[in-house]
């Protein structure tokens, strides 16, 4: 079963009208199509539109919709938003992961829109679930995501036709009626008003075109006025009828609400607008309007009782600013703010973003590190009491987090403040969630980081983000793609003069080489890499180098460059000190040796690595020694001798020895692709 993903809107916000429409899309529903009227099974889901401008109750009517025939999809309701509240297209990709997301379905980092909607498709095939795609744009957003199953459903929500899409007949969304129009003012006013003086209401109704977002606004700045008569509202809100568009209406009603406002409060709203993707949360107001949390989220309940803001259903106070008065709002901010106020606000966002994340992640360090005693420092408001908590923000706050990465590097202007935010959200997702859970959304931060250091020629954040990008996409088998990363990573690390990037570099070209069943070339990247790391005296890089092309070589079936490689990392572990390095170098040794054909020198070697291990206290790397062991001296003809180590082997583990035997090879037989990755990770 998916995971439940709640509407973004408050409960307390009930569906009011819209009878005939519901009934009509119900209907829907069951309709035969054209191909089930030409004797053809339907092969793709059901689309059903609700369409409508911004205001109009669309999003509302597709929830209640959903709500209704919910039953119905046993495998659940799937959301997801195709636009950002200014209207700009989310790409493909984004919503095909979020759906996955929800179904709980991993999908590969890196993955085109391509991939992601076959995989989605795949994903839905067989199930009975819902999609709900609010805000599409055009048909080309909505056609990669449909399922190629007659049992789903789509509900599309958009502000035109979905022109190229077969077989769609759109519920297109006006006003309410008269009665749906005074039931909604009342439960935004109060009831008490509104029926001492139907006609009145009525007469507002009219005013407002009975424009569901106009009319919440109405009974929010009555609920805000206990003794303002309704005649009184609807009587201003004709005065000002020059536009008698729904648009219209909403634009007076908000100017009604908006002059209404004290200063600070105006500010606080104008400001709003600025939120990335229009998430909000007390901590946003407070940064963007310079006022304390406390006070912003006073605020920000009062915006909602005027119905200015929407509550989202979460588990912390979150918010959000209705598309629709997204232009209104920034019309006011352009007209009365100065652009430098303006990115101040933006900039004093991004601050507080940033050190909510540093002290999101800070809060997982020990109590006795550098980190946790900075963090104690904070204010309190900054400070989370455990790491569940930050653990719960950073899952809560994650879509407004990315957001505001993205904002950030879209400006242009904040990239300084861009780069710190990125940074505190990588440590902050690998914190709560590791590298691997983490993997998808750490990719779009490495391509974020990449396009400002291309755009600030920082060829060092480059090579960096490269590096980042290429590593998660040689764990998604992406082996082509990430070596042509890592070769870009190497050129920009030797631009910046950054030997760490250059060695890291060439080490993982080789590693992609290897990878690729191209020994040859691994080997001779590993000994560019050994080279480097030998000319500034890295030890112990030079000694797990050694090992590596010792692999590479012991792939290619050239054991003698193999065995001098790996005696080359026996002795470079030893003359480092790392005893555990030693032992798993002579276990690699002994392994080529009986590759080699050289079963009594194995067993020495097999020997001294035993003892290493023993002192480096690797119990498992012991055991698998032992069986190692076992087996040689099972082909040398000591089958007593054989027994003795496996019963060692099986001492040491407390069980049977098949939890080691993928560190145990049989005679004769070449390495597997897990042993050497193993041995790499390992080294």
């Amino acid at each position: 079963m998916p995971r439940p993903a709640p509407a973004r809107t408050s409960e307390d916000s009930q569906f009011v009208g819209r009878r005939r429409e519901l009934k009509e899309l119900r209907a829907d529903i069951d309709r035969a199509g054209l191909d089930t009227i030409a004797g053809r099974k339907a092969p793709r889901a059901r689309v059903l539109l609700i369409a409508g401008r911004p205001g109009s109750g669309r999003s509302a009517l597709a929830e209640e919709l959903a709500r209704q025939v919910a039953d119905d999809y046993p495998d659940g309701v799937l959301r997801a938003h195709l636009s950002e509240p200014d209207g700009t297209r989310v790409p493909t990709e984004r919503t095909a992961r979020e759906l996955l997301d929800a179904l709980e379905v991993p999908a590969p980092p890196g993955a085109d829109e391509d991939e992601l909607a076959e995989v989605l498709r795949e994903a839905l095939s067989g199930r009975r679930a819902l999609l709900l795609l609010d805000g599409a744009a055009d048909a080309e957003q909505v056609d990669p995501l449909l399922p190629d199953t007659p049992e789903c459903l789509v509900v599309a929500v958009s502000e035109g036709p979905l022109t190229g899409i077969p077989d769609v007949r759109p519920c297109t969304l006006g006003g309410l009626d008269t009665a749906a129009g005074v039931e909604l003012l009342s439960r935004a006013a109060g009831p008490v008003r509104i029926t001492v003086d139907p006609r009145s209401a009525e007469s507002l109704v009219e005013a407002c075109a009975a424009h569901p977002a106009a009319l919440v606004l109405a009974g929010g700045w009555l609920s805000g006025r206990p003794k303002a008569a309704v005649a009184d509202l609807a009587k201003q809100v004709h005065d000002r009828s020059e536009d008698e568009s729904a648009s219209g209406a909403l634009a007076r009603i908000f100017e009604l609400s908006y002059t209404s406002l004290p200063g600070a409060a105006a500010r606080i709203l104008r400001y709003l607008s600025l939120a990335p993707a229009g998430y909000l949360d007390p901590h946003t107001a407070s940064a963007l309007a310079g006022c304390s949390v406390s006070a912003a989220r006073t605020t920000l309940d009062d915006f909602v009782k005027l119905g200015l803001v929407r509550a989202v259903n979460s588990s912390l106070p979150q918010y959000e600013l209705p598309a629709c008065l997204l232009p209104l709002l920034r019309a006011r901010t352009e007209s009365q703010d100065r652009p430098a106020e303006v990115q101040l606000a933006r900039a004093r966002m991004l601050e507080r973003t940033v050190r909510l994340l540093q002290s999101c992640r800070a809060v997982t360090e020990p109590d006795d590190s550098g980190a946790r005693k900075k963090l104690a420092g904070l204010p309190r408001a900054l400070r989370f009491p455990h790491p569940a908590a930050a653990s719960e923000w950073l899952r809560v706050r994650q879509p407004a987090l990315l957001a505001a990465a993205r904002l950030a590097v879209a400006d242009g202007e904040l990239d300084t403040l861009a780069r710190r935010l990125m940074a505190a959200l990588t440590r902050a997702l690998v914190a709560h969630r590791g590298t691997e859970e983490a993997a998808p959304e750490l990719y779009g931060v490495h391509r974020l980081v990449l396009d400002v250091a291309e755009r600030r020629n920082l060829p060092r954040e480059k090579a960096a983000a490269l590096l980042n990008l290429a590593d998660l996409d040689a764990r998604t088998g992406r082996t082509h793609e990430a070596l042509g990363r890592y070769r870009l990573a190497l050129d920009a690390g030797r631009e910046a003069n950054d030997p760490y990037a250059t060695g890291r570099a060439m080490e993982s070209v080789g590693g992609a080489y290897q990878e690729l069943g191209d020994w040859s070339r691994a080997s001779d990247w590993f000994g560019r890499a050994l080279a480097q790391r030998l000319t500034r005296d890295e030890r112990a890089d030079a000694a797990r180098l050694y090992g590596r092309i010792g692999t590479a070589h012991t792939y290619a079936g050239r054991y003698g460059e193999a065995l001098r490689n790996w005696s080359s990392a026996v002795t470079g572990y030893r003359k480092a000190g790392d005893v555990a390095g030693q032992a798993r170098a002579l276990s690699e040794l002994a392994r080529v040796q009986e590759y080699a054909g050289r079963p009594e020198e194995s067993l020495r070697t097999c020997q001294e690595a035993v003892d290493w291990a023993r002192q480096a206290g690797d119990v498992r790397l012991q055991a698998a020694l032992q069986l190692r062991l076992a087996d040689t001296l099972d082909r040398l003809g000591d089958p007593a001798a054989a027994r003795l180590h496996r019963s060692a082997a099986e001492r040491m583990l407390g069980t049977g020895t098949e939890e080691v035997t993928g560190l145990a090879s049989p005679a004769g037989a070449r390495p597997s692709a897990y042993e050497i990755r193993s041995t790499i990770a390992e080294d």
